[in-house]
């Protein structure tokens, strides 16, 4: 399936773009986060961020959809 992943603070910074669409066998976002962990050095835990499927939070077993946004949220700071 393809979806769009949506990348924001730290892991837009190690992506290098803040949105990219994505052809995957992964049926979670848990799973879809391991390939791109695997295949780009992300390097956080999912226990560190949240995850959001189309503009909702969900968690890392929510099941994926074709066309689906996935948005992964590390936490922010600043002021």
């Amino acid at each position: 399936m393809t979806v769009t992943v949506c990348y924001y603070g730290l892991l837009a910074e190690r992506r290098g773009f803040a949105e990219e669409r994505v052809t995957s066998a992964a049926t979670t976002p848990a799973a879809l986060y391991a390939e791109l962990d695997a295949a780009h050095a992300l390097g956080l835990s999912t226990a560190d961020f949240r995850v959001a499927v189309n503009d909702e939070f969900v968690s890392w077993n929510h099941p994926l959809g074709e066309n689906d946004r996935v948005a992964l949220l590390p936490p922010m700071s600043g002021g």
